[in-house]
This record gives C-alpha cells, sequence and structure tokens, in this order.
C-alpha cells in the first residue's frame, strides 16, 4: 500500500491555522488532535500570514506571482530555443559559402 500523502483542502487548513490564531491553542496541541504534522500546521500558519486569501490556491491553481514566472520561464525558453536555431542555420550557411 505505500506512503500515500494526505491532502488537506482550504478549508481544512485555514480552520487549523484559526484553533491556533483566534483561540490561542498551542500548535502541538491543535496538530495532534487534528491528527497532521506539527510542521505542516507551522507551514500553513506562516502561508496564510504571508498570503492571505492568496494561500493554499490548490494544486494546479497558481497565485499571480506564480503564474507570471511560470509564463516568463515560458516565453525564456522559446526565444532561447529560436536562438539557438538561428546559431545552427547561421553556421550551416557559413560553410556553405567556402
Amino acid at each position: 500500500m505505500g506512503n500515500q500523502r494526505r491532502q488537506f483542502d482550504r478549508a481544512f487548513k485555514v480552520e487549523a491555522v484559526r484553533l491556533v490564531i483566534e483561540e490561542g491553542r498551542a500548535v502541538a496541541a491543535v496538530a495532534r488532535e487534528l491528527g497532521i504534522n506539527e510542521n505542516s500546521l507551522h507551514r500553513w500558519k506562516s502561508q496564510l500570514s504571508d498570503q492571505g486569501n492568496q494561500a493554499f490556491v490548490g494544486t494546479g491553481n497558481l497565485n499571480p506571482e506564480q503564474a507570471e514566472l511560470r509564463r516568463l520561464r515560458r516565453a525564456l525558453a522559446d526565444v532561447t530555443e529560436e536562438r539557438d536555431i538561428l546559431k545552427k542555420a547561421i553556421a550551416v550557411f557559413s560553410d556553405r559559402k567556402k
């Protein structure tokens, strides 16, 4: 059966963090009660604090900065590929003139 990673939806994560922040409960106690790793709860708390409503967007859903970074990386890869093709073409045509 292997170690399958458990996934938690946004509502679960927000509620877990709320128990820590608003009710003032200890991270360790909340994590133990919910059956989750204490480090995960610390990470969720940080993400919610840093990203607010953009936190926990889910698999495949990127926040605006991540989406822009992905788009720019694709554009860079395309331009780099075009440049390499042009370099090869120049080399081929330069050899033919000799």
